[in-house]
């Protein structure tokens, strides 16, 4: 049996608040000094911190006494129109109706506009083995586009790992161009060493330089090498190396078969994964940064395209149409390794 609680704004205060308690999960409420609101899941594993109102973002993944999530200087989630005025989050949806850095001649926001959006509606359900948070947002414009977004979080019972997921639905009467990523920004994990399902070789590294990264000539003689031999970069060794960022593509991802799967590993022992359908995401980013400010492995970065905006999809054949009244669905398992690294 499924129990739904439905969460309304004035539910959450600067003094948190116990919702529901049973032997395998806890959920608190509570509202950030910035005041917005946050969900605060929890397992015998772990907790999630996740902000049901703003564009679902996971603002914290906590497993087995180890933080998931990247370092920043963001030390709480603070109100804004783009992901860049709040980026120090665990995880955020990318999109939907243009996704990724805009080139020159885009007018899309960076990485678009579902990840700050205020949400219409959230809710839980409980079941013995699941807690799952989800939400809805109607997108609608005038002479524009019109759509429903279902974005949910699940933690599952005993288990290092959560489930992302996003449902979009065209609710309008002509065709709505969509992209989507999930953008998991995983913690820095020194030495740590890349594994996947798919070959190394697969990986391309990104030749083009968005607006906001400034190379320096030591970046640009190591990137050179690296487009040489991408596969040689297949870990955390060289974090000085690793600003500005480095990014690396891996396309069709269909190929490889039904379903991929990405890893990082410590040497110390313990790692990170993630495993989704290459139906639904065709594509793969990796980003790594390492500065004084932001400390992130994005190991992977599953997608429909590349995130290099809204016409560079177009022109790349990879911008999904949606028909009236289509809808998709996309479902991402990640979270700390329970099983050895796929070779």
């Amino acid at each position: 049996m499924t129990t739904r609680l439905p969460l309304t704004p004035a539910l959450f205060s600067a003094t948190p608040r116990v919702l529901l308690e049973n032997p395998a999960f806890t959920v608190e409420l509570f509202r950030f000094p910035s005041g917005i609101e946050a969900v605060k899941l929890e397992n015998s594993r772990g907790s999630l911190i996740v902000l049901p109102f703003y564009g679902q973002m996971i603002w914290d993944a906590v497993f087995d006494g180890r933080s998931l999530t990247m370092g920043s200087g963001f030390t709480q989630p603070l109100p804004g129109n783009n992901i860049i005025d709040t980026y120090g989050c665990f995880a955020f949806h990318s999109g939907l109706l243009s996704n990724g850095c805009p080139a020159p001649e885009d007018d899309h926001p960076l990485h678009g506009e579902m990840a700050c959006a205020r949400m219409d509606s959230a809710w839980l359900e409980l079941d013995e083995e699941r807690l799952t948070l989800r939400g809805e947002v109607e997108y609608i414009k005038g002479f524009g586009h019109h759509y429903r977004a279902a974005p949910a979080v699940t933690l599952l019972a005993g288990k290092p790992r959560l489930e992302i997921a996003m449902k979009v639905t065209n609710l309008s009467g002509n065709p709505m161009p969509l992209q989507y990523m999930c953008h998991m920004n995983y913690a820095w994990v020194d030495n740590g060493v890349f594994r996947q399902s798919i070959p190394q070789e697969a990986f391309q590294l990104r030749t083009s330089i968005p607006g906001h990264v400034h190379p320096t000539a030591s970046w640009l003689d190591y990137t050179r090498q690296l487009a040489s031999a991408p596969a040689e970069f297949d870990g955390l060794s060289r974090p000085e190396m690793c600003d500005p960022e480095i990014v690396f593509f891996a396309d069709n991802l269909a190929q490889y078969g039904e379903s991929a799967e990405f890893s990082v590993q410590s040497p110390q022992g313990y790692g990170f994964s993630t495993r989704f359908a290459t139906a639904q995401f065709p594509h793969a980013t990796r980003w790594i940064l390492h500065n004084a400010d932001q400390q992130v492995a994005a190991f992977v970065l599953p997608a429909t395209c590349r995130p290099e905006g809204f016409l560079a999809a177009k022109q790349a054949d990879t911008l999904i149409l949606l028909a009236p009244g289509e809808q998709r669905d996309f479902r991402v398992d990640t979270g700390m390794m329970e099983t050895a690294p796929p070779r």
